[in-house]
């Protein structure tokens, strides 16, 4: 039930972020425009050139990546706060999304076109990565990686990163650049088109199917590592690999919708509230939730100040700031 009333609150979100707009679109006349482009007898078309359009081409891409980065944060989130078993954790505690900015900013500063439309998310995805590999290294000791060590790597990596890229953006000579750097870097969906989402969509799936593939190891991890061991899990090993996983679909999101923060420390902890910590129900309830929101959130962006448009990346800083203070106080309480 929780599934299904999480399903039809991501199509409401959908809708609405569809149809609102400077040119406002009914609900009925986005279905009836999606419904004739999937097959034209099912919807009679009434509607201009214009309007399908703009729903097709312009805003239902914008909903899909939303949605999409949504789930992706929410799910990555989930695993991550198994994995290190803290509930503070957050994808972007690895440094991976600081490495996906230096790779971003680089690009955006230098006025690089190596791979056309594709070299920003190329070297963002690319940033992550190396941002990925030297957390790991650093964190590895003995042949083993501990929880600490991946944290304290994590953060040190991010500070460096950020503050490198923060470097290039006031060193930038052209404020047209520095402009496009700092908003990228503050998160948004501006722009997108059919050609940026498809490799996201695909590497959330993949993510999300693998992370669905070993949900029994991921709770075993809840129960501590002593325990996971006694049954068999190589605990090690299973937790460089999801690292890995992790990191790659955070990059990989990052580098096409900038810096989003605290989407996957907020969306867990309600989804473990709703269907509580087996991760066979959590993760899809968190993809959905995390969709829904994210679409909510865009649409909160690009319409409380219309015409002109938040950084998503600052609305949800603003709802998570305070949720991460309060769950930070109730930790400490316990």
């Amino acid at each position: 039930m929780v599934l299904t009333f999480l399903a039809v609150l991501v199509a409401c979100a959908a809708t609405a972020g569809i149809a609102a707009g400077s040119i406002s679109v009914p609900a009925e006349q986005v279905w009836s425009i999606l419904l004739h482009r999937v097959h034209p007898a099912f919807a009679e078309p009434t509607w201009t050139p214009v309007r399908e359009t703009i729903v097709v081409d312009v805003r239902l891409p914008r909903v899909l990546l939303a949605g999409v980065v949504g789930a992706g944060l929410s799910v990555a989130g989930m695993a991550l706060q198994a994995l290190v078993r803290n509930p503070l954790a957050d994808p972007m505690l690895l440094g991976v999304s600081s490495g996906a900015s230096v790779g971003a900013v680089l690009v955006l500063v230098l006025n690089l076109t190596v791979f056309g439309l594709f070299t920003l998310p190329v070297a963002a995805f690319c940033g992550a990565l190396a941002a990925l590999v030297a957390v790991y290294f650093l964190a590895r000791s003995g042949g083993r990686m501990t929880t600490v060590r991946l944290v304290l790597a994590g953060v040190a990596m991010a500070e460096v990163l950020s503050a490198l890229a923060s470097f290039l953006i006031v060193t930038s000579n052209d404020p047209h650049k520095t402009q496009s750097a700092l908003r990228w870097m503050l998160g948004g969906l501006a722009g997108t088109t059919w050609t940026t989402v498809w490799f996201p969509v695909g590497a959330v799936l993949i993510g999300t199917a693998v992370l669905l593939g070993v949900c029994r190891p991921l709770n075993l991890l809840l129960a501590g590592e002593e325990a996971a061991a006694a049954l068999g899990l190589d605990v090690h090993r299973f937790r460089g690999a999801l690292f890995t996983l992790v990191a790659l679909v955070i990059g990989t999101i990052v580098a096409v919708s900038g810096q989003i923060g605290f989407v996957g420390l907020i969306m867990p902890h309600v989804v473990r509230l709703l269907v509580g910590a087996d991760h066979r129900r959590a993760l899809p309830a968190a993809a959905l939730l995390g969709a829904a929101f994210l679409i909510s959130a865009d649409l909160a962006a690009r319409t409380l100040m219309s015409p002109e448009e938040i950084p998503v990346g600052i609305l949800t800083a603003l709802v998570g700031g305070p949720f991460f203070l309060w769950l930070m106080r109730r930790k400490a309480a316990r």
